[in-house]
């Protein structure tokens, strides 16, 4: 199976509601779409969000990647040599961990359909299916309790909330939703970088003697800031996950070295794909350190390579997969069933993505 060809496109997808964080604002998924075309007919799938405040991966950055330099590198090449094309694939750009994803995901589709063997089976197969958490975004505590009822009647039982816009006003939302929700549903909140050290150990304390029962906090402190990560995990009743501060396996092996963190958030948007998200998973096990699979604001079919990934390793615990929920339409064929809360992987070779809506796609 020889690559013959990589083709771009892009989808548009509204989502329900705006989405925001304390570092965006966006009201539809605008995404990369990747197809690798082979001499067999048969075609691999991926995706990638330009994330610019997060990965710094714009949407030409994205196609310039592809277009420069991943084209070269990978056409002409056989699906078999796996191993090779994934090196070849990490080292010919540095940094650009979006575009990297799409082709990544796209690969593993392809050797999927190649040896007839869903791609979460190859990984290692526990289990069919996984359940997801939904995501609150950042606003007035009167529209975040609305929108969090919405998502228990829709069948949620797991709450991720956004925090970190207003730090003084964060423990008053997170009361009227603890308030409003069943006590048996579990609330898990993200700041997106929006807090000091000193001022996330004051909040998330302060919201655990109030009793808001929070499972955990992720991402208190700005990325780069390892020892401020460190600081909050040993003084903070909430445990904490890192997020944006893992791009890498190595990212991911210094904050378990370091005890920085409780929990590593997986995202193959940041750490390029697949195959270096597996490498995570790996050092999480050896560490005995439990991951969540999460995303950006994506359409379904990176976040069916997530769910891929999820059913195929135990070690990663926590799903945070909502991404194509969250969109009022779905113009993806094939690959995981999302039905609200539970997650279910297709058993069809590779991803099992069928393609795209026609129409819903416009080819660069």
């Amino acid at each position: 199976m020889r690559i013959t060809d990589i083709r771009l496109g892009m989808i548009s997808v509204p989502l329900r509601v705006p989405f925001k964080t304390a570092l965006r604002s966006v009201s539809s998924v605008e995404d990369v779409i990747v197809e690798i075309h082979t001499d067999t007919g048969a075609v691999g799938y991926g995706e990638a969000p330009p994330t610019g405040v997060i990965t710094g991966d714009t949407t030409g950055a994205i196609i310039g990647a592809v277009n420069d330099h991943v084209k070269k590198t990978l056409i002409g090449r056989d699906v078999d040599d796996f191993e090779d094309l994934m090196i070849a694939l990490q080292n010919c750009i540095v940094k650009n961990t979006s575009a990297k994803a799409a082709v990544d995901m796209a690969l593993w589709d392809l050797y999927g359909q190649l040896y007839k063997i869903p791609v979460y089976k190859m990984m290692g197969g526990a289990r069919k299916s996984i359940t997801t958490d939904i995501t609150i975004s950042v606003n007035d505590p009167d529209e975040m309790v609305r929108d969090a009822m919405n998502a228990i009647e829709r069948g949620y039982d797991c709450l991720k909330v956004k925090v970190g816009k207003e730090p003084e006003k964060d423990i008053a939302r997170l009361s009227a939703i603890r308030q409003a929700v069943p006590a048996s549903t579990l609330i898990r909140i993200d700041a997106n970088q929006g807090w000091t050290p000193k001022e996330a150990v004051r909040i998330l304390n302060g919201m655990q003697e109030r009793g808001l029962d929070i499972e955990f906090v992720e991402q208190p402190v700005k990325a780069h800031d390892f020892d401020g990560l460190k600081y909050v995990t040993e003084r903070s009743y909430v445990p904490v996950l890192a997020d944006e501060s893992v791009f890498s396996p190595e990212d991911a092996l210094k904050i378990m070295q370091m005890g920085a963190a409780d929990l590593i958030n997986i995202k193959l948007m940041k750490c390029g794909g697949l195959y270096n998200a597996l490498k995570i998973a790996s050092a999480a096990e050896v560490y005995g350190v439990e991951c969540m699979i999460g995303c950006m604001l994506e359409a379904k079919i990176s976040v069916n390579a997530a769910v891929h990934l999820a059913c195929a390793k135990q070690i990663i615990t926590k799903i945070d997969l909502d991404g194509p929920v969250l969109c009022k339409e779905d113009p993806i064929l094939g690959g995981a069933v999302f039905n609200e809360q539970l997650i279910t992987v297709s058993d069809e070779p590779g991803l099992g993505i069928k393609g795209i809506e026609e129409g819903k796609i416009r080819y660069l």
